[in-house]
């Protein structure tokens, strides 16, 4: 068991710190930046990633542009809001958070404290989510019927979010109370967030598990060896529709044929209240880089043409249930 001394992102002396996640699990590199273009940057090429945590990095960055403006603070803040809201699409918490500032950026009668009130807030939010994850945590270990078999998909863990995660946090607090006995963690193609950071967060936590390629699931279910499986989101339609990193589409409609009960883990804020169905969420699609190259290491010929979406979206009817801090909601799902 290796030690759980790792972290997302903090901030300290100005500056946003926070692992490149991009070269998990080999090596463990840190970086510092007090400039919001660098943070845009991390999110963009998923150095940071995960809807919460994408929401607490692009707070920080929105407080940091107006640190040392002094000529045109509102330029600024609006280079930034608008740099930042164009870095990931899908993840609900980023608009969300950037709202949140915004407001409080107009209300201001003038900008002399604008960066310790930005700052501020970002701080509080930063706060929350670690408040969000720990209730999650424990809300989740309401859905387990006898020690389980979990199995995941993607990245939900601290590295995903400002705590100790959303569907990891409910695994991590299950094998703690003796409810989980062992993990299987999709290695999330094309670029490997089980395999690279599910599995880093994993073995950092002592929690027995392994790694198979996503095609691997259907077999697991026939063979009995999965109980419950519980995925995180990125954007949850009114009506529970939500959107999760591709692949969980598959996992759902599997669940659903092998009668696995199929959950999903987010905080509130990554509920959608604009929406009413998925058929409104925006999927981003990725650069065909991705899946023509691991790596670095070409494993395709660059002119052959690929279908790209980051993520997919799971009709609520295959959802047996959405754990968020307030609690565990059933279908039929109102979040109005």
């Amino acid at each position: 068991m290796t030690q759980n001394n790792y972290f997302s992102v903090k901030f300290e002396n100005d500056k946003l710190i926070f692992i490149d996640q991009t070269l998990l699990p080999l090596e463990e590199k840190y970086i510092e930046t007090g400039n919001y273009e660098r943070i845009a940057e991390a999110i963009e090429r998923l150095e940071i990633r995960g809807a919460p945590l994408i929401g607490v990095a692009a707070a920080y960055g929105l407080a940091l542009a107006v640190k040392d403006e002094k000529d045109d603070v509102k330029k600024k803040f609006d280079d930034a809001y608008n740099r930042l809201s164009q870095t990931r699409p899908t993840a609900v918490n980023l608009f969300h958070v950037l709202e949140i500032l915004k407001n409080e950026f107009t209300a201001l009668n003038d900008y002399k404290n604008a960066y310790d009130i930005l700052l501020q807030k970002a701080k509080e939010f930063h706060s929350k989510d670690e408040e969000y994850c720990m209730k999650i945590g424990k809300n989740g270990l309401s859905i387990f019927r006898k020690k389980s078999i979990v199995l995941t998909h993607c990245n939900t863990g601290k590295l995903a979010t400002g705590g100790d995660g959303t569907a990891f946090n409910i695994i991590k607090i299950g094998f703690e109370n003796g409810l989980v006995s062992f993990v299987y963690a999709d290695e999330t193609r094309p670029l490997l967030q089980g395999s690279r950071l599910t599995a880093f967060e994993l073995d950092k936590c002592g929690i027995p598990f392994a790694l198979q390629t996503d095609s691997s699931a259907a077999v697991l279910m026939k063979q009995n060896k999965v109980d419950l499986v519980i995925t995180g989101a990125d954007r949850i339609a009114l009506n529970g529709d939500s959107a999760n990193k591709i692949g969980t589409y598959n996992l759902a409609i599997l669940s659903y044929f092998h009668n696995i009960p199929f959950y999903i883990a987010a905080p509130s804020t990554t509920i959608d209240r604009t929406i009413v169905s998925g058929d409104e969420i925006k999927i981003e699609y990725r650069d065909k880089t991705e899946i023509l190259n691991i790596n670095g290491n070409q494993i395709a010929p660059s002119n052959y043409e690929t279908f790209t979406p980051a993520f997919d979206v799971t009709p609520a009817h295959l959802i047996k249930g959405i754990i968020t801090e307030e609690g565990v909601y059933q279908f039929p799902y109102n979040f109005l």
